[in-house]
């Protein structure tokens, strides 16, 4: 019997048994690199391609996994299975030095785009376009679509634990401009914020006129005696998962924390990806606990994609009309068609299947990270493990995390230091975001980190911070 397929020439005779998914894989991936499948192409069907080549359809099913996964094709609705991205340029870098502009990027807050749910989104679209009134898509109420209130306050209320009904909600493009609405009605005020924290939160906060003033965090998360001594009226806080060490704030200082705010202190929550977790038991919402002492802001910018500009942000009611005028003044509120389409995903379902199938790749990607620092930095200390999308590593006193980072980016890989993310003194260490790559393109990534900090140093280009890549809000 002839074995083979039309489809680029493809013929396992002389493939091994039980390497047939990795050839597969290797010809498909070599096929989309050099322009033979461009994006858009077909593949054929799994049974189809399985009987031309005579092997089992989970051969087949296999690969196109591994593809799928490294965002190289994707489920195209009636059009089936097509190529999506063409592979990064860093993986047919010539030998030698790494183009450091053309590397890998593991900078934190950089969600998988691949996994965008574009079937999903674009069946929502339809029944969104076939069913929305004239008037949905007219000038609005500027805190949102009270359609999406509604479903946001249902769905926050079942995941987070979030005690808000959709009149106490204000939909913004993501918590960026969230934190800018609360600095604008805190402008000249002092803010606690967690030290470490996010480097673009304290710039922002800055530029809106608040003064930053740090709070050390540990083990247990936010240091709640400090805070009180600090003599601060508001603390901004992500307790769900610490950015960037990856602590949960533990009980007792979410106890202390409520007690603080019960004293006339003002509790602003970022639940920036509380929606990745691996290991751990989902941590509530602390809106839930003070809804009249906590402002609770969120965005789908880690669950869909950071380009879709939109989030919420839910306040204490004596706070709300303030919040909505500023709103208005500001931009007469969100576009109206993705709001009714992220309701309608919330409502159907879909959204929620979503973050279930993303879950296990997310899961799979940090265990590639892991099993990579502990080949290629084994003495390093790593933390965050349990949820989010990055880790935290961190190395022995006296190491210089900047010249580490730049030594990194030499090799191509470009990561953030720790300290970038502090105002005070503490242990180096560097940020590492591993939600945007494959499994392999992470460990090609974590070792050539691993090499950059044995290899001597020498003439490097400064690293520049690229702005709110930190966790983009």
């Amino acid at each position: 019997m002839v074995v083979g397929a039309d489809f680029l020439q493809l013929d396992p005779g002389a493939v091994p048994r039980g390497s047939l998914t990795s050839w597969l894989v290797d010809a498909l991936r070599a096929a989309i690199a050099d322009g033979r499948l461009a994006v858009g192409t077909r593949l054929p069907a799994s049974r189809v391609l399985a009987a031309d080549l005579a092997v089992s359809r989970g051969v087949v099913v296999a690969a196109y996994q591994v593809l799928f996964d490294d965002g190289l094709i994707r489920a195209d609705g009636a059009r089936g299975t097509t190529v999506a991205a063409a592979p990064p340029r860093a993986e047919v870098l010539p030998a030698g030095r790494a183009d450091p502009w053309a590397g890998i990027d593991l900078s934190p807050g950089v969600p998988d785009l691949s996994a965008f749910p574009r079937a999903a989104w674009l069946r929502a679209e339809r029944t969104v376009l076939a069913s929305a009134a004239a008037a949905d898509l007219g000038y609005g109420d500027p805190r949102g679509n009270a359609v999406l209130r509604h479903e946001l306050a249902g769905w926050l209320g079942r995941v987070r634990g979030v005690r808000a009904g959709a009149e106490d909600l204000v939909v913004v493009a993501g918590v960026a401009q969230g934190l800018g609405l609360l600095a604008q009605l805190l402008a000249g005020a002092r803010v606690g914020i967690e030290d470490p924290g996010s480097r673009g939160t304290r710039e922002q906060l800055a530029y809106w006129g608040v003064e930053p003033v740090p709070v050390p965090v540990d083990a247990d998360g936010l240091d709640v005696e400090a805070l009180a001594r600090s003599g601060v009226p508001v603390v901004l806080v992500t307790p769900a998962h610490h950015f960037p060490t990856g602590v949960v704030l533990a009980p007792h200082r979410r106890r202390a924390l409520l007690e603080w705010a019960a004293g006339g202190g003002l509790v602003v929550e970022d639940d920036y990806d509380a929606e990745h977790r691996y290991d751990r038991a989902p941590v509530s919402a602390l809106q839930g606990l003070a809804p009249d002492r906590v402002v609770h802001t969120g965005s789908v910018s880690k669950s869909l994609a950071p380009g879709l500009r939109l989030g919420w942000l839910v306040a204490p009611r004596a706070l709300q009309p303030e919040l909505a005028r500023r709103k208005r003044m500001t931009d007469l509120g969100n576009a109206a068609l993705p709001q009714l389409v992220l309701a309608q995903l919330i409502a159907s379902g879909e959204l929620e299947r979503h973050l279930r199938r993303v879950r296990p790749r997310q899961r799979a990607r940090r265990d590639a990270m892991l099993d990579a620092l502990r080949r290629h930095l084994p003495d390093a200390r790593v933390q965050g493990v349990a949820a989010g999308l990055h880790l935290l590593v961190t190395f022995p006193p006296g190491a210089d995390d900047r010249e580490l980072a730049e030594r990194a980016r030499d090799a191509g890989v470009l990561v953030q230091p720790l300290s970038w993310h502090r105002v005070g003194d503490g242990p180096p260490g560097l940020v590492l975001g591993y939600a945007a790559h494959s499994p392999d393109r992470i460990r090609d990534a974590v070792a050539r980190l691993g090499a950059s900090m044995r290899r001597p140093s020498g003439v490097r280009q400064p690293v520049v911070p690229k702005r709110n890549t930190d966790r983009e809000r």
